[in-house]
């Protein structure tokens, strides 16, 4: 079957899901997706794909199901929908790229199983802006054959990496995002001490990006969104929160201490209370800054 065959559905075209589904037109696929928001339906069509009225409706005689949703709770509403499982082509695989929890994510793939089709994890790290570039890192939980069957599919997204068994993808997405998160903070506390002393924040960057204290926050996060006031990097805040308890909610499921990220996650949670909803994760930054 050629690309301009394969009919993928897609769940969830919100931020990263507008990106991720226009790569897939771009690359030929014949892409139905399904979003509650009229404006993202229209903004796919209007990108060449068609929009569903429904998941139930997208899913039905698609190859391959991809979910980009906002939390496991929403993917489970929409695998656990009698309609959804009923509609999923026999030996389709059906791919949450979504940040989800990995024991959640287990208990998913069963239920799948059961309608015939196959769940592979796969979360990505990038952002918006590597959604649009393609240039996405991919991280694939799943059975080898599986994950290897997805692989054309999550090239014109980015780069595709089998990291274990399924919810290994989900628990490596988290882990980073907690630790991303962790920089971000400390970071964002360490140019406010610098500030309050009386140092130039972009000097104090530039330094840090040549010297030990180099990290993402650094690099990419303070130069292209804090420093410039802008504090749109297109991933809210609250999403990193909730990827963060996930990390911590997996090591406190298999025993593992993370006092630090717990930490992390109370002082986040205090910025989320703060800020309110639709603030950008880097706007942590701007709260410190305040305190």
């Amino acid at each position: 079957m050629s690309t301009s065959q394969k009919r993928v559905a897609f769940v969830g075209l919100g931020n990263m899901g507008a990106q991720m589904s226009i790569r897939l037109l771009d690359a030929g696929y014949d892409v139905v997706g399904f979003d509650p928001a009229d404006t993202a339906r229209a903004a796919l069509v209007a990108a060449g794909g068609t929009s569903a009225a429904s998941a139930p409706e997208a899913v039905r005689g698609a190859d391959h199901v991809i979910l980009m949703l906002p939390s496991s709770r929403v993917v489970e509403a929409v695998l656990g929908d009698d309609a959804v499982l009923t509609a999923l082509t026999p030996g389709a695989i059906v791919v949450d790229m979504s940040s989800s929890e990995p024991l959640s994510t287990v208990e998913l793939a069963k239920a799948v199983e059961k309608a015939g089709a196959v769940l592979v994890d796969a979360p990505v790290s990038g952002g918006v802006a590597g959604a649009q570039a393609g240039k996405l890192t991919i991280m694939a939980g799943g059975g080898e054959e599986s994950v290897a069957a997805i692989a054309d599919l999550m090239a014109p997204m980015g780069v595709l990496t089998r990291v274990g068994d399924t919810g290994a993808g989900h628990a490596l997405k988290s882990i980073n995002n907690l630790m991303a998160a962790v920089g971000l903070l400390v970071t964002s506390e360490g140019v406010a001490i610098g500030r309050r002393f009386g140092l130039d924040q972009e000097l104090m960057v530039s330094m840090l990006n040549s010297s030990s204290g180099q990290n993402a926050a650094t690099d990419v996060k303070f130069p292209r969104f804090v420093i410039p006031e802008t504090y749109n990097s297109g991933f809210r805040l609250e999403l990193m929160l909730k990827d963060m308890r996930i990390a911590t909610g997996l090591a406190s499921a298999i025993g593992v201490p993370s006092p630090l990220g717990e930490r992390a996650v109370e002082v986040w949670a205090h910025a989320d209370k703060d800020l309110g909803p639709g603030a950008d994760q880097t706007e942590i930054a701007k709260w410190t800054y305040a305190q």
